[in-house]
Formats: structure tokens, sequence, C-alpha cells
């Protein structure tokens, strides 16, 4: 009898931008039950970020980890984590992690013009 090693539901292999994606989701997860109006925002990953074009400020020295986009138009907010250079950054799963997590936070902060430490009281411990 011959059949498949594991269920449907169970994946054999997670892409790593998947594995990423989970990790942002965790992240997210984490800070809604503290601040549920977050809901309302969307939250992106993205391969890498934009840095030409119209409107996008050059700098020759950090590649931005995360960015912001406030709510206009009728259009939701969306906060963007950009998995290529964070993964460049961190070694490791928990690493990564912690990383992910530091970023969103930033990013939610200045969404909402708070300090990263009261949108989560324990930025900064790691």
């Amino acid at each position: 009898m011959r059949g498949p090693i594991a269920p449907p539901q169970v994946p054999l292999a997670m892409s790593r931008a998947d594995a990423f994606a989970d990790l942002v989701q965790d992240s997210v997860e984490r800070l809604e039950r503290r601040w549920p109006q977050l809901a309302e925002i969307d939250f992106l990953v993205l391969e890498v970020p934009r840095l030409d074009g119209p409107g996008v400020p050059w700098n020759d020295e950090a590649v931005p980890l995360g960015g912001v986009v406030p709510s206009r138009d009728g259009r939701r907010a969306r906060v963007v984590v950009y998995r290529r250079p964070v993964e460049i950054r961190s070694k490791g799963r928990d690493e990564r992690a912690a990383l992910v997590h530091e970023v969103v936070v930033e990013q939610v902060a200045e969404l909402l013009g708070l300090t990263p430490e009261t949108v989560d009281p324990r930025y900064g411990e790691d």
C-alpha cells in the first residue's frame, strides 16, 4: 500500500518566502493583542525595497528593512517588511524572528506616531 508521506494540510517543505511571511504574521498577531486597531492595517512582505523613482529618497548608507504607506484616498495604511535585506542581516531563525519583530514594531510605531517602546514594552530587550 502506497500513499502520501504526510496529510495534504501538512507542508513537507516551506519556502523561505513562506517561512518569512509566517514570522511577520506571528509578530503582527503578537502586537494585535495590545493594539486591536492593527487589524485595519495591511502588512506586506516584499523581496526588496525600490530605491529609485520619483518620491523615493536615496540613501547610500543603508537599505531599509521596512516601510510605511499611510492611508489615503480610501486605501488602508500598509506596513511593508523587506525580506531579502532582513535575511541578509540575520543569522538563523531566532535572530531573523527577532529582527522581523523589531522592524514591524518600528514601522507600526511610525504609523501610529508612537515610540517603539510604547508599541511593544519589550522592544530592544533582545
